[in-house]
């Protein structure tokens, strides 16, 4: 039942974002039973959370509607993989979370340096680790590097800037997917990273910040260079 309601809001804000339904149409919940292959229980219970993350609304009389893209939330985890598999907007999308990220990780790297524990700084090594013995294997590097960056996060210990890990995962994810060319070069991602967790270590937040900022502008020259580093690597 879990996975059937998942699979619901699943398809209907697929649907949404992609255009399917612009904005002010109605949706005929009677029409999709027989379309989902789910009861109007089920399918209305999937549009609860539909209309919780501001996609559709519902009045008297008027039904079930889809609202205007100013109302979304799109910060949504969902709403920003919605996007990524749309595929409308790659090139807004990538430039958004990259736009945000700029404003976010050398903040986070700054406080980081000033706010980490012991076992912040051993979460942070340990993600590192795995990141420079990944080698080649994009896979493995791509999840290294995602954990790197929720445990910087973390590191803040500011619990607004840690919920902000959807975007910076969400980011990393998109860049994999836009950047994925077989076999093209790369440029070693590992000695950027190193220089952001030195500077942790260190308790630099000057430094911290400075080697953020110098990672992800590395990042976005090879990105407009048409030579991406490692998938979802930053």
């Amino acid at each position: 039942m879990a996975d059937l309601h998942a699979e619901l809001v699943e398809q209907l804000g697929l649907r949404i974002v992609r255009g399917d339904w612009p904005p002010g149409t109605r949706i005929d919940v009677d029409a999709l039973e027989p379309v989902l292959g789910a009861s109007k229980t089920a399918i209305r219970e999937a549009l609860r959370v539909i209309r919780e993350k501001g996609l559709i609304d519902s009045w008297p009389k008027r039904g079930t509607f889809v609202r205007d893209r100013e109302a979304w939330k799109l910060l949504d985890g969902d709403v920003i993989l919605w996007r990524r598999e749309a595929r409308r907007d790659d090139d807004r999308l990538l430039s958004e979370l990259s736009q945000l990220r700029d404003v976010i990780e050398p903040a986070s790297a700054r406080l980081a340096a000033q706010y980490r524990t012991d076992d912040d700084l051993a979460a942070l090594e340990r993600s590192f680790s795995e990141f420079a013995a990944a080698g080649q294997d994009v896979g493995r590097l791509a999840a290294a590097d995602r954990e790197f960056h929720r445990h910087l996060l973390r590191a803040t210990h500011n619990e607004l800037m840690i919920r902000l890990d959807v975007v910076v995962v969400h980011a990393l994810d998109a860049r994999n997917r836009i950047q994925h060319h077989p076999g093209a070069p790369w440029m070693d991602p590992v000695p950027d990273h190193r220089r952001v967790l030195e500077a942790v270590i260190a308790g630099n937040p000057d430094e911290a910040e400075a080697a953020m900022r110098f990672a992800l502008r590395e990042s976005d020259q090879d990105l407009r260079s048409g030579e991406p580093p490692f998938e979802g690597l930053d």
